[in-house]
C-alpha cells in the first residue's frame, strides 16, 4: 500500500499571521509538492486570492483549492472531504497537503475527520500548527483586533458553533502539536520569553513552542512532524462542541517582505561511528532532545552487524526509528541533523550524542 500523504492543519485567529507563514513555507518548500485547501468566508477569496497570485514557483493556481461555504469545521462532509479526495484523485498527487482554517473553526472536528473511510488509508494529519499574535496574547488579548473577529464570526450564515473566544483559544491551543509565537519581534527578550515559558507549560507533553517573525519557519521545522494526529484524538481534549468562527482571513500586512532568513534557528550535523544497541542510542536521544530544547532530529543509523542503514526521526522526545535500505556506497557512520531554536550548545549536544553506545 503507498504510504499516506501528510497533511498540516494550520489555525490561529484572524491576524496571527497563518497565510503569511504558509506564503513563507511556499517560498522555501525546495522542490517539495505542496497543495494548499483554504477556508474562505463568503466571496471574499482574499487569503486564497493572494496565495494564488504569489508568483511562487512550483505554487500553481490549481495547487491552491478554495473552501468558501463557511467554517470549515461546520462543513466538514459538504466541503472538505470532497475537495480533499480531488486532490488524492490527481494523477500526480501531492508531496504534502496544507490546510489553512479560518480563524474561528474549531480545529478537532477537522482532525477527526481524517479517520472517514473514504480518505483514513490515503492521508494523516502530520501535525496540527496553532499560529498566536504574540504581542497580542502576551497582552492578554487573543487577537489583534477582537471586534474584528466578532464581526466575521456574525458574517457565517452556516456556522454552527457559539463558542466564546476563550474557549476557542483554548481548544486551538489544545489541538496543536506546535505553537507558533508569531510578531516575536514585537516583544522585548523578557516578554517573548515569559509568554513561550507559559505556553509551553500549559500545553501536553511534547508540544512544541517556537518563535518567529513574519511567519519565518523553516520547512523542515513546520512539516514533516509525522504525528498521525488523526489517532490521537483523547489527548486534543475538546473544551466544548457548541461551535463558532471568524474566518481570520489573516488580517496580516500582506505588503511585508518575505525574505527574511532563518536566524532564529539553527541545524548541525552530528557524525559519530556505528551503533551496537539502537534501542538504547534512542533512549538517550530522547534524553538529549529534552535537556536542549531540541524542535528536530533526524538522520541515518549504521547498526552494527547490520547491512541494512537504519533511519531515526525526532519530533520532540518521540524518537521513531526503522531500517529502511541496504548501505549503498555511503560509508558506514552514523549521521544526525540536529535543528532548533538558536542558542543550541552544540558541543554538549555532540558530546552527548557521540558517546559509545
Amino acid at each position: 500500500m503507498p504510504a499516506k500523504i501528510p497533511a498540516t492543519i494550520v489555525t490561529g485567529f484572524l491576524g496571527a499571521g497563518k497565510t503569511t507563514l504558509i506564503r513563507h513555507m511556499l517560498e522555501h518548500a525546495n522542490g517539495k509538492r505542496i497543495a494548499l485547501i483554504i477556508n474562505e468566508f463568503g466571496d471574499l477569496g482574499v487569503d486564497g486570492g493572494i496565495l494564488k497570485g504569489c508568483g511562487i514557483e512550483g505554487c500553481a493556481d490549481d495547487d491552491v483549492m478554495e473552501l468558501s461555504n463557511g467554517c470549515i469545521c461546520c462543513t466538514v462532509a459538504e466541503d472538505f472531504i470532497p475537495t480533499l479526495q480531488k486532490l488524492l484523485e490527481r494523477d500526480a498527487p501531492p508531496d504534502h497537503i496544507v490546510i489553512e482554517t479560518s480563524g474561528l473553526a474549531l480545529p478537532q472536528p477537522l482532525v477527526r475527520a481524517f479517520n472517514w473511510p473514504e480518505i483514513s488509508t490515503r492521508v494523516t494529519v502530520d501535525g496540527v500548527v496553532t499560529v498566536v499574535d504574540g504581542k497580542a496574547v502576551a497582552e492578554g488579548r487573543f487577537a489583534h483586533d477582537v471586534a474584528a473577529v466578532d464581526a466575521q464570526r456574525a458574517l457565517d450564515e452556516n456556522l454552527d458553533h457559539e463558542t466564546p473566544l476563550s474557549e476557542l483559544f483554548a481548544d486551538q491551543m489544545a489541538c496543536a502539536d506546535m505553537i507558533v509565537v508569531n510578531k516575536a519581534d514585537l516583544l522585548d527578550e523578557a516578554e517573548a520569553e515569559s509568554l513561550t515559558g507559559r505556553l509551553r507549560e500549559d500545553s501536553r507533553d511534547g508540544v512544541q513552542v517556537v518563535k518567529a517573525t513574519m511567519g519565518a519557519l523553516p520547512v523542515d521545522v513546520l512539516l514533516g512532524q509525522g504525528i498521525g494526529a488523526e489517532g490521537d484524538m483523547a489527548a486534543r481534549h475538546e473544551i466544548h462542541h457548541h461551535h463558532h468562527h471568524d474566518d481570520a482571513e489573516d488580517g496580516e500586512d500582506h505588503d511585508h517582505h518575505h525574505d527574511h532568513d532563518h536566524d532564529d534557528f539553527e541545524s548541525f550535523v552530528v557524525t559519530r561511528p556505528e551503533i551496537s544497541d539502537p534501542a538504547r542510542f534512542a533512549r538517550e536521544v530522547a534524553d538529549v532532545i529534552r535537556a536542549h530544547d531540541i524542535l528536530r532530529l533526524k538522520g541515518f543509523m549504521a547498526v552494527t552487524g547490520k547491512p541494512m542503514r537504519m533511519t531515526l526521526q525526532a519530533v520532540g522526545p518521540r524518537v521513531d526509528s526503522y531500517f529502511d535500505r541496504p548501505f549503498g556506497a555511503e560509508p558506514r557512520e552514523t549521521r544526525l541533523v540536529v535543528i532548533g531554536q538558536a542558542g543550541l550548545d552544540r558541543a554538549a549536544i555532540t558530546q552527548a550524542l557521540s558517546r559509545p553506545c
